[in-house]
């Protein structure tokens, strides 16, 4: 077993991988994490999906890609210039909401709503308002984040606050929670 892709990227993957450089986004999930939310995706048919940081869209196209026709993703983030090369690519699929939005605000303005999927890929729903996040995932939702292993791009102090993240997910008693020493550290934990 190998850590390589073997199967197709989504259709605009390339495309907008090559925006993404251009314009200088360097925060992208990489590609083994963009792999594993497909397939989770799949596994949530007439699913309703939300994923906070959208950025150029590069995970965005590989949740598309698992889920079914059914399915809705909502995807939020704050900064135009990013979210403007995502709705270059994917803005035809009827299943997908672009939101440019704080995402704070956004969390506070739609706390009722509920999601079977949760890939929270910002501080919202990650290090900032994490129970508020929580509570929207429906019972046998999926939450995932990336990024919890030691980054190159990571600020003084991120390894604590990451540390602290962790065991306040641990500490939850409506979640189980496994922690993957793969790609670029993924969490992925499910509602009981």
């Amino acid at each position: 077993m190998t850590q390589e892709i073997k199967q197709r990227f989504p259709e605009y993957y390339n495309d907008i991988d090559d925006a993404t450089k251009v314009a200088g986004f360097t925060m992208a999930s990489d590609v083994l994490t963009c792999s594993l939310l497909r397939t989770l995706a799949a596994s949530k048919p007439c699913g309703k999906f939300l994923e906070l940081g959208t950025g150029t869209g590069l995970s965005t196209s590989w949740i598309l890609d698992g889920m079914d026709q059914g399915s809705t993703l909502i995807s939020i983030d704050n900064d135009p210039d990013f979210l403007n090369i995502a709705q270059q690519f994917l803005a035809t699929d009827d299943r997908l909401h672009l939101i440019l939005s704080d995402g704070g605000q956004w969390i506070e303005d739609n706390r009722e709503q509920k999601f079977d999927y949760i890939f929270a890929d910002t501080w919202h729903g990650k290090y900032l308002l994490l129970d508020e996040v929580l509570a929207m995932l429906n019972k046998g939702g999926l939450y995932i984040i990336d990024d919890m292993l030691p980054q190159p791009n990571w600020p003084d102090g991120h390894q604590e606050k990451a540390i602290k993240l962790v065991s306040c997910l641990e500490a939850k008693d409506d979640l189980l929670l496994t922690k993957q020493v793969w790609a670029t550290g993924i969490i992925l934990a499910v509602k009981k």
